[in-house]
């Protein structure tokens, strides 16, 4: 791929690293990937990803930009609060880089859109705050055969995986890691509980580290392993994720 003089100034950086060079920014250039949610993972995670040069990023996201949003999802500013969340992020991804052609879709993700969705990119990126949204993603991503990179995060902790079971039949799924829906209102959440700010930053900018590993096909994939951050305490732990036999959606007997 032949790059511009623009191109070669902005992604100088990137280019030097012997693992990227010319032929992984043309990698890319040439990717597709969808983010779902733009709040306080997703913020990061594309921000990233439009910076190292993603070609095409379709963000989906159905909420509005709030004032309290502002302390972690750093996608959107003061004077957009009240507009789309999707719409204000394409705001700043356009600004951000010009090379990357952004999707905003403003609805929430459902049963009847997720495979359209899903279809528009090579990796997929789970920016969701919700155990029924990561449980359609998972079963849609493996049957759309896309790799999905997901994380989570609440107070100082956060957790991260790579998922490949949609394009690695051996690869555990999201729920092989949990088996079981949580009970409406058992697990507490960012509104209720709370969150700083910084522990969203440091995990989705770690989802597009991952992404752009997963385009390149560079390093090690935290496929079948899972990433555990107390920035609290300043501990970082990977365990390994088992895939499950019996698992509902990726199990021998499905």
């Amino acid at each position: 791929m032949d790059f511009s003089s623009e191109q070669l100034q902005r992604y100088s950086r990137q280019l030097l690293l012997k693992e990227m060079g010319g032929q992984g920014q043309a990698r890319l250039l040439a990717s597709r990937v969808v983010v779902v949610g733009a709040g306080g993972l997703g913020s990061p995670a594309a921000y990233y990803l439009a910076a190292a040069g993603v070609g095409r990023l379709l963000v989906i996201d159905d909420d509005r930009v709030e004032l309290s949003n502002l302390q972690r999802q750093i996608l959107h500013t003061s004077d957009r609060v009240g507009e789309d969340k999707a719409q204000s992020a394409a705001t700043a991804l356009r600004a951000l880089n010009p090379d990357t052609e952004v999707i905003p879709i403003v609805s929430r993700l459902h049963a009847e859109n997720v495979q359209s969705i899903l279809a528009e990119g090579d990796v997929i990126v789970d920016g969701s705050d919700n155990f029924a949204t990561r449980y359609l993603l998972n079963e849609a991503c493996l049957q759309a055969g896309k790799v999905l990179v997901s994380a989570a995060v609440l107070g100082f902790e956060g957790q991260l995986s790579t998922f490949r079971h949609g394009v690695d039949g051996s690869a555990p799924c999201y729920r092989c890691l949990y088996p079981e829906l949580p009970q409406s209102g058992a697990q507490p959440t960012c509104r209720s509980a709370g969150i700083l700010g910084a522990v969203a930053g440091v995990l989705g900018a770690w989802q597009a580290a991952e992404t752009i590993k997963e385009i390149v096909g560079i390093g090690d994939s935290l496929a079948g392993s899972l990433l555990l951050l107390n920035l609290l305490h300043g501990q970082l732990l990977r365990i390994q994720i088992s895939k499950n036999p019996a698992c509902p959606v990726c199990g021998s007997n499905v």
